[in-house]
């Protein structure tokens, strides 16, 4: 596959944001000479001096009754990017809430964003609710709407415009992950890590990144716990499972696709009649030393028949927990997942099994999942210990975190 190929299908899967950290990445390496570029606009990197408080910082407005404006600021999202379709489950909760919601695109390469483009795309999409908000690019020289009442960062480099906007809406942060972990200790690094220090009011996905940002950088957090749509996910498989699953990412370097590997190789040499299922990107250009299925990208609707086909799902989170171990155990899947704060924090369902990152250890563990003589019933019992596990209590915490703030 051609390097022009493989780049629109990340643009077109992921989005602008992704494709731009990739290419910047190889930049990096390949170009002597080349012209500083991030997922940040330069000057919107170069104006923020958060040493010091703007005045719009410093009288922000409350709304003590009644519906508040909401101007959210985001990178384009992409048919498979995960953070967005929660953060639009979060904007549609808002919406539901009686809050008004608009989006505002921000890409530091904004030729290549088509509004149109991205309204056909969630459209299309059964990952996306629809909203009623209107969507629009983010111009730093008019800002957000004049009624705007809240301003929401929902990434690293939204959070610079965000900081920079002249409006007096109360500023809020939509936390997802620890995005300095993204890169390598170095510009982007400390970008990203400044962003906590901005003074916005955090709003968390679950307890780690609340903790974490409140301990480390004194900002003020709010955390709604992790769920699962279980119209998505559910048991249709009572009989025992015979095959494994693992969330394999070799792009997204956090879900640590060659440690994966490792585990996956010494697992296939003690069961090497299983078969080793491989979702959320298409492998086929990596080599791999044991015989699997390259499912590579799933569209939502097709992951529950390949759950349930599933006695283990291998899930490797080194940041933030992904949203995959509650999803698969919806489905009656035993996730197996690197034992660590990070995960915990999130989740402490008995279900998981947590293991130390150790590949033989994985390996071990995922061949007890298939060998439990009594692993029927745990399938059917996992599913059940998410009966009152749901987005919209995930919601409601979101919303009245929210509120609360915004009436302070």
């Amino acid at each position: 596959m051609s390097m022009i190929v493989k780049g629109l299908r990340v643009l077109g899967a992921e989005g602008p944001r992704v494709f731009l950290a990739r290419l910047l990445a190889k930049a990096h390496t390949r170009l002597v000479r080349y012209k500083p570029a991030m997922l940040v606009a330069n000057n919107d990197a170069a104006g923020v001096d958060w040493t010091t408080r703007p005045a719009q910082l410093e009288d922000q407005i409350t709304v003590r009754e009644g519906p508040v404006d909401i101007a959210w600021v985001m990178s384009p999202p992409g048919r498979e990017s995960g953070g967005h379709q929660n953060l639009f489950r979060f904007i549609d909760f808002a919406e539901k809430a009686g809050h008004r919601c608009t989006i505002y695109l921000y890409s530091s390469m904004v030729d290549q964003v088509s509004i149109p483009d991205v309204r056909s795309m969630l459209a299309k999409s059964a990952a996306y609710p629809n909203l009623a908000a209107d969507i629009r690019m983010y111009e730093a020289a008019s800002g957000v709407h004049d009624s705007a009442q809240a301003l929401f960062a929902t990434g690293w480099e939204t959070a610079y415009p965000v900081y920079l906007d002249k409006s007096r809406a109360k500023r809020f942060y939509f936390v997802q992950d620890f995005e300095p972990s993204f890169y390598p200790v170095g510009t982007e690094y400390v970008l990203a890590e400044n962003t906590y220090r901005f003074g916005f009011h955090g709003i968390t996905a679950g307890g780690w990144l609340a903790h974490k940002l409140h301990a480390e950088y004194g900002m003020s957090t709010d955390m709604f716990d992790f769920a699962v749509d279980k119209t998505h996910y559910h048991v249709t498989n009572t009989n025992r499972r015979t095959e494994v699953f693992f969330y394999a990412r070799p792009v997204t370097a956090r879900r640590a696709f060659e440690f994966g590997l490792l585990a996956l190789a010494d697992f296939a040499a003690m069961k090497p009649d299983v078969t080793i299922n491989l979702a959320g990107w298409n492998v086929s250009n990596w080599n791999i030393p044991f015989k699997y299925k390259n499912l590579a990208s799933l569209d939502i609707s097709q992951l529950n028949e390949v759950y349930n086909r599933c006695a283990a799902g291998l899930v490797l989170s080194l940041t933030n927990m992904s949203l995959l171990p509650l999803e698969l155990m919806a489905s009656g899947v035993a996730p197996v997942v690197n034992d660590a704060p990070n995960n915990r924090l999130v989740s402490d369902n008995p279900f998981i099994e947590y293991v130390p990152a150790s590949p033989l250890a994985i390996a071990r563990t995922m061949v007890e999942v298939l060998d439990r003589p009594d692993a029927v019933e745990r399938t059917i019992a996992m599913s059940k210990s998410l009966a009152n596990v749901d987005w919209r209590d995930s919601g409601n915490q979101f919303v009245e975190a929210f509120e609360r703030v915004m009436s302070a």
